[in-house]
């Protein structure tokens, strides 16, 4: 579940009522849930990409971070090229890219296209998203009008992710997996026809685009990824592992030093002086990590060992999205008496349960008596983070740099994710091959000549047997261990970093916030 992308710069130039002003609202809501849903719309068709393109376990987990990654390292580049090019033109190319990326992916007959295809898309999702909610302060007046369209806007950000689970579940168990991204298609071509004749096109703003620092950060953070995943199918001491990660490293350190000394930097540095913020920062990098690696793993445990059908799987994660919704609610609605830090630590220490609970799933485990009740547990937590983070993000910054500010929220929990999920991938595939080293001999003599073959050829246990639910089971254990110490981590910045009392926060977050 993402929260919503927003970077508003000031003083947006006001529109009139004009005419069609609910199909304007119609065309920028529909841009902003083709991009939040294809978050976990793509999650539930996992287990069947898998099997058509041939992807392993270990670099599954790239079928999201492609997307992740490039979304995440490019969205405050996107929001700046809205201010300087005018928005509604990258609002288009933007909703256009998306659209031409997903249908790549849905024509792809091979591992490297399809992920080619997700990075694009990541690309076209931080251009178009940034833009959209900018487009709303240009085109509705401010008052109850503007506020109407926030509330809209911020509905269907937060209902996104719920609706991806259903509709991918629908796509693939009714269609096929291609169709998760064929979907996209249509939405695209409508917002690119309807764009021009029903937004108010934006004044242009002089600027300077800080690509050195986008690419940096962007490069060195897919080097480190790609570190973590090469680690774990060939050893951290292979070669070309410690070149990625020393890649990483240094591109990372450049990208610090062009930050500081660019006039127009695209992260400004110095929203990390205020401790609180920071605190959150941190917290949001550490938990969208264990996130991302319940909707990742689990989809694949429920589909490939519980038994159920894409349609199943994706109800099955309702309940977390409810309970994240509920507990958001709640933590809004009392952080003015109680202050953000009660719900921060609350909030880490339920995700620190959840995550512990789902370390003793086992090959047996169902869903009633092994997945729904830490789901939950973890969801109820991390809504009760969300709002306070949220606040902190932007509490004390001047408006000029309030989307600056929320934008990196945004972006560090999209990094923070795909820098978690692959490693867990690491701690999954290294307990996963340990299992399987105990199991193979037991396997062999039980299986048939047909699965006998498979093994030999593929040196993985064909999916619904003994065998390969008792290794996914045994190596996703071992990788929440991982989520669970990072939560632990949340919970101590939580305690001891953050200060922030209630009067110290912004009476509310800034529009358009949803989770």
């Amino acid at each position: 579940m993402a929260i919503s992308d927003k970077l508003s710069p000031p003083s947006p130039p006001k529109a009139g009522p004009g005419r069609g002003q609910g199909i304007t609202l119609a065309v920028i809501a529909a841009s902003q849930l083709m991009v939040v849903l294809d978050a976990t719309i793509v999650n539930i068709a996992l287990p069947q990409i898998k099997g058509d393109l041939g992807f392993s376990d270990t670099t599954l987990s790239w079928v999201i971070n492609a997307y992740t990654l490039t979304f995440g390292g490019l969205l405050l580049l996107g929001g700046r090229l809205g201010d300087i090019l005018g928005r509604r033109r990258v609002f288009i190319v933007g909703a256009l890219l998306f659209g031409f990326a997903s249908l790549l992916g849905g024509f792809a007959q091979d591992s490297t296209l399809l992920l080619a295809a997700r990075a694009l898309q990541g690309l076209g999702g931080a251009i178009c998203s940034p833009t959209a909610f900018a487009l709303i302060a240009s085109n509705f007046e401010e008052g109850p009008a503007r506020n109407r369209a926030f509330g809209v806007f911020s509905a269907v950000a937060g209902s996104g992710a719920a609706i991806g689970l259903l509709a991918g579940g629908l796509l693939t168990q009714y269609l096929d997996w291609r169709w998760v991204f064929f979907v996209n298609v249509p939405i695209a071509v409508l917002i690119a026809v309807a764009a021009p004749r029903y937004i108010k096109e934006s004044e242009r703003r002089p600027g300077r685009f800080d690509l050195p620092g986008a690419l940096t950060s962007t490069v060195g953070l897919v080097a480190l990824v790609y570190g973590f995943i090469r680690a774990a199918s060939d050893g951290w001491t292979e070669p070309l592992t410690l070149g990625s990660f020393a890649l990483g490293a240094v591109l990372v350190a450049a990208f610090v030093v062009i930050e500081r000394r660019t006039a127009q930097p695209i992260t400004p540095l110095h929203l990390f002086r205020n401790r609180n913020r920071t605190g959150g920062l941190i917290m949001m990098l550490c938990l969208a990590a264990a996130m991302f690696g319940i909707f990742f793993y689990i989809t694949i445990f429920v589909q490939t060992v519980v038994g159920y059908s894409p349609l199943k799987a994706g109800f099955a994660f309702l309940p977390i999205s409810a309970a994240i919704i509920v507990a958001a609610q709640i933590a809004s609605a009392f952080q003015a008496k109680l202050g953000p830090k009660v719900f921060m630590a609350g909030g880490a220490a339920l995700v620190a349960v959840g995550l512990t609970w789902l370390t003793q799933l086992k090959a047996d485990s169902g869903y009633v008596d092994g997945i729904l009740g830490p789901t939950v547990i973890f969801g109820f937590g991390m809504g009760l983070i969300f709002v306070p983070v949220m606040l902190i993000a932007v509490a004390g910054v001047s408006d000029h740099e309030t989307g600056a500010a929320s934008g990196l929220l945004n972006s560090v929990q999209q990094i923070g994710g795909a820098l978690g999920l692959s490693i867990l991938t690491t701690v999954f595939s290294t307990a996963a091959k340990s299992k399987a080293t105990e199991l193979v001999p037991g396997f062999l003599k039980s299986a048939s000549p047909e699965q006998a073959e498979q093994f030999q050829r593929t040196h993985e246990f064909p999916v619904g047997s003994a065998a390969y639910s008792e290794t996914l089971a045994h190596g996703i254990g071992q990788g929440f261990i991982v989520g669970a110490v990072l939560a632990v981590v949340a919970l101590l910045v939580a305690v001891f970093m953050v200060t922030a009392k209630a009067s110290d926060l912004p009476s509310e977050a800034p529009a358009g916030v949803a989770v």
